[in-house]
């Protein structure tokens, strides 16, 4: 409702100051519901399914997580205190941010369903601003809070894409019920007949000359990040770009 002043659920008290103590707690729920997501995708994860995987009454969890929204965000913030960031940052911002991109990617991989989540507000839940201290951290010697701010979002832009089309194509693949070698050959004709045409020279260097679409996964998310990185390096002021690449 307009005019009515948004409560956060880390605003929330999780119990109240007096009565019995709550049957259940807020971590209980949401790792249930990431239980549930993990398996059978996020929107399996209902209130109700969520209630019979940990024994209690539907209605009675809305006292403890009040709206789908609030569920989403404990979930989201849970699955970012998964990223490891000890010892962030290091002096080595070069180290850290890559770092913290591969555990980034290694967390959505683990739960695929998360590409699925459109957040447009941060929810600055415990997790997330634990992030954004650790990773953040690691260039603000560097930086005014503005430049880091927008080299920050080149660097998630970049994670969050690759990580989404990978989940996308994998997702692809299992649908078909084909390998994925079997699912890459599907285009194979099609390849030939416009390599064999002449018309398309620049496509036909890809196919024929090009390395990257021929390195795993993992090689391709590791070149893609080298260039972000190299180009968070080229904004630095001259002589703080020590930490370059090895």
């Amino acid at each position: 409702m307009a005019g009515v002043e948004h409560v956060s659920i880390w605003m929330r008290p999780e119990r109240p100051a007096r009565g019995p103590k709550p049957a259940y707690s807020r971590a209980q729920i949401t790792d249930a519901a990431i239980r549930i997501a993990d398996a059978e995708g996020l929107e399996a994860a209902t209130m109700r399914r969520i209630a019979a995987e940990i024994g209690a009454g539907a209605m009675s969890l809305y006292r403890y997580v009040p709206s789908r929204d609030d569920l989403i965000e404990l979930m989201a913030d849970r699955l970012m205190g998964e990223i490891d960031v000890a010892g962030l940052p290091s002096g080595d911002w070069r180290a850290d941010l890559t770092h913290y991109a591969g555990e980034v990617r290694a967390m959505w991989l683990r739960h695929r369903w998360i590409a699925t989540v459109q957040r447009s507000l941060a929810g600055l839940g415990p997790s997330q601003l634990l992030l954004i201290e650790r990773v953040m951290g690691a260039l603000d010697p560097h930086l005014s809070i503005d430049e880091n701010l927008g080299l920050m979002a080149i660097l998630h832009g970049y994670v969050e894409s690759a990580v989404r089309e990978e989940i996308s194509s994998a997702e692809e693949v299992r649908r078909s019920g084909l390998s994925e070698p079997e699912w890459m050959a599907r285009s194979s004709p099609r390849i030939r007949q416009i390599v064999g045409s002449g018309e398309y020279p620049i496509f036909t260097k890809i196919v024929m000359e090009a390395r990257h679409p021929r390195l795993s996964r993992d090689d391709q998310f590791r070149y893609g990040l080298e260039r972000v990185l190299d180009c968070i390096a080229a904004a630095l002021p001259e002589p703080r770009r020590r930490s370059r690449r090895r």
